[in-house]
């Protein structure tokens, strides 16, 4: 459990395995639930199905794109009005313009690191409280 008692549930949305599975331990540690999707498209359906705080998402993946889940999510927002995007890429400087069009605020680079997640969580816990 996090530090202040408040538990936070991510979606990790990437077509890599193992950054999926290390974006995952380093949430799990931190104390709080991480479910995955492989690409868009499988982000989509789970969104539908459960609910989450936090979205990490890649941009690059075959069948849905990160820009085009943040499309549909703009277009149906009572799926996750309340949902935290964070995209996570290593190519995500030439889609900037489109990003901040879709009002995607919060961009990380990969390889991400661990005081980068651990203080994306402080920062959402404390965007919670306010």
């Amino acid at each position: 459990m996090s530090s202040d008692g408040r538990h936070l549930r991510f979606l990790v949305v990437d077509d890599n395995e193992d950054i999926r599975d290390v974006f995952c331990r380093l949430i799990e540690r931190a104390g709080h639930d991480a479910a995955t999707a492989v690409d868009g498209l499988d982000a989509v359906e789970t969104l539908q199905a459960e609910g989450f705080d936090v979205m990490l998402l890649d941009l690059t993946m075959p069948r849905m794109t990160g820009v085009d889940v943040v499309r549909w999510l703009r277009v149906n927002p009572e799926v996750a009005p309340d949902l935290r995007i964070v995209v996570i890429s290593a190519w995500a400087g030439e889609h900037r313009a489109v990003l901040q069009e879709l009002g995607i605020t919060k961009v990380m680079q990969k390889p991400l690191r661990i005081q980068q997640l651990t203080d994306l969580i402080a920062e959402t816990l404390r965007d919670m409280e306010s």
